[in-house]
């Protein structure tokens, strides 16, 4: 837990280390060979398929393709939503789709307590949905962010009051003041259900397992971070990734 109440005292809306990639990636000269496309199982597509992993993230696609993404990703991070609303579509299409890639997300809270609370609810959904409620928290990422800026404006002592309290009370806090219960509540998890979410020590303990293993094992310091098959990606944008997936085999 030290790691994550380390985290909840980030300041809101502090941008370093947002904006992950180099912003100067290139296709290697060197590229693997073209992977073959896979069959999914009877009846389904592989973009339908969400597995937890070992690692806790959640993958999208194939957990046995040969060409892996792992995403260290906020749902606060302008950057990540960037990326969230322009890259899942040709992803999915044109790489999950085929069995080719399968695509983890790790939750890393570079904002603390709001990401933090965010996290929370998104878990808070059956597996197979986890994606498409992520995909939802970037789709509507501005209003959110205006919602943060608003609060910091006008009341910046509850914003650092609810900043400094233990996790799960932090999250709910974060959670009231931004409107997250009531997103959840239009995307079919009930009030009481929400709440429960945000005080799971089990999954507060988790996400911050993710967190201390991001920075310590995989030194991730930045969102978004993309890691292919292992080996981290110089990239921030998918116009930076899709390059790397191609030189690795996806094409």
């Amino acid at each position: 837990m030290r790691t994550l109440l380390a985290l909840a005292l980030i300041p809101l809306l502090a941008l370093a280390g947002c904006g992950g990639g180099s912003g100067n990636s290139s296709t290697p000269v060197t590229s693997a060979t073209p992977v073959a496309p896979a069959t999914p199982p009877a009846g389904k597509a592989w973009t339908d398929m969400v597995t937890r992993t070992k690692d806790g993230g959640y993958m999208e696609g194939n957990p046995d393709a040969p060409i892996k993404l792992v995403e260290y990703g906020s749902r606060n991070c302008p950057y990540c939503g960037m990326f969230g609303r322009t890259a899942p579509e040709p992803l999915r299409a044109g790489y999950i789709s085929t069995g080719k890639v399968s695509w983890e997300f790790r939750d890393f809270l570079i904002h603390g307590a709001p990401d933090l609370a965010a996290a929370l609810l998104n878990q808070c959904v059956p597996d197979e949905a986890f994606f498409s409620v992520l995909d939802q928290f970037y789709a509507n990422q501005d209003q959110f962010l205006t919602r943060t800026e608003q609060l910091v404006k006008t009341n910046p002592q509850l914003a650092q009051q609810l900043q400094q309290l233990p996790p799960p009370q932090a999250a709910v806090g974060f959670a009231e003041q931004l409107g997250y219960i009531d997103f959840m509540k239009q995307r079919g998890v009930p009030e009481a259900k929400a709440r429960q979410c945000l005080g799971d020590k089990a999954k507060i303990d988790a996400i911050a397992k993710v967190n201390a293993d991001g920075a310590t094992v995989y030194g991730v310091n930045s969102t978004p971070s993309f890691f292919i098959n292992g080996k981290k990606a110089e990239a921030g944008t998918w116009e930076q990734l899709e390059p790397l997936l191609k030189a690795a085999g996806a094409r």
